[in-house]
């Protein structure tokens, strides 16, 4: 070897680490395949519910059960579940809850993280630990339940909202975003005269517009998920979100009200029933999650990490 070439040598860059290096055709084709084989493990039942939704009751019949090429599309199921009836009526209490339940927990969620990120508020230390020890210890089914019953809640959508109103992650996940805003901002927004409240909707909200996005998609798909509540707080039927009538189409296999006779006569196929209902649980997630994930990274990664 040469002077220059071990001269030259020294003065080449250091080799890049392995992740940093450009992939190969090879392992991008396997990327490609894998991440296909995922997105195909996860579309292809949704797909068959759907399908199966929109055929009428001969092709389910022919199909044997769940319908994977459509044919013969018809409406005809979700027509009849939001004619009236039990179904459309458990849809609007699920929206109903979701929608005061989600503001509800918002507004206490947001109050108590941004009291808890002001150093020097009273008692926050103290209300912190407490928020703290709920995580690693709970009061357990039975008291919650006792005391449920004692406040008068059962038999209402209260009992829907109120046990399940705060979640202790978001609120530390809220507080450590608020307590890396600027405190310059902050005090700039009290020498011009604003309260607390004042700052908090004028200038800390405003900033925090990616994680409280987050935050509302978590509690609004915990309402409109939630069924365990409604099936122990809840005796009337009349009140049951659509989760436990979900439930009760799917598993007892018991057709809801008001449709049990178009089902006897022929018109229409259990299953397609069944599909139809599932359908409508999922496709507000479906429909609202697109628009709140531009947010999502930016909300976890940036309440997560900083504090």
């Amino acid at each position: 070897m040469s002077p220059f070439d071990a001269i030259a040598r020294g003065w080449a860059a250091p080799p890049r680490p392995v992740w940093e290096e450009r992939p190969s055709r090879t392992g991008t084709a396997a990327k490609a395949t894998v991440l296909g084989a995922a997105c195909l493990a996860v579309l292809f039942p949704l797909w068959i519910v759907v399908v199966t939704s929109l055929s009428s009751r001969r092709t389910i019949t022919e199909a044997g059960g769940l319908v994977v090429v459509p044919r013969d599309i018809t409406f005809v199921a979700y027509q009849e579940l939001l004619s009236g009836g039990q179904v459309q009526r458990a849809a609007l209490v699920s929206v109903g809850v979701t929608v005061v339940g989600t503001l509800f927990s918002m507004a206490v969620s947001v109050l108590c993280a941004y009291g808890l990120s002001r150093p020097g508020s009273l008692g926050h230390r103290w209300i912190l630990m407490t928020l703290l020890a709920t995580l690693f210890f709970g009061a357990g089914l039975i008291p919650t339940y006792l005391l449920v019953q004692a406040l008068g809640l059962t038999d209402t959508y209260l009992a829907l909202i109120l046990p399940s109103a705060v979640s202790v992650f978001n609120v530390l996940v809220l507080r450590s975003f608020f307590m890396n805003i600027s405190q310059e901002l902050i005090d700039s927004a009290r020498i011009d005269g604003a309260g607390d409240l004042r700052i908090l909707w004028t200038v800390v909200m405003p900033l925090s517009r990616a994680v409280l996005a987050v935050i509302a998609l978590f509690y609004a798909v915990g309402y409109w998920s939630a069924w365990f509540n409604a099936s122990i707080y809840l005796t009337d039927q009349d009140m049951m979100p659509l989760q436990n009538v979900m439930i009760q189409i799917v598993q007892k296999q018991e057709p809801p009200t008001g449709l049990g006779q178009v089902i006897r006569t022929g018109r229409l196929s259990p299953l397609s029933v069944q599909m139809a209902v599932m359908v409508m649980a999922l496709l507000p997630v479906a429909v609202v999650s697109p628009f709140i994930q531009k947010h999502f990274k930016k909300g976890m990664l940036t309440g997560a990490v900083k504090g």
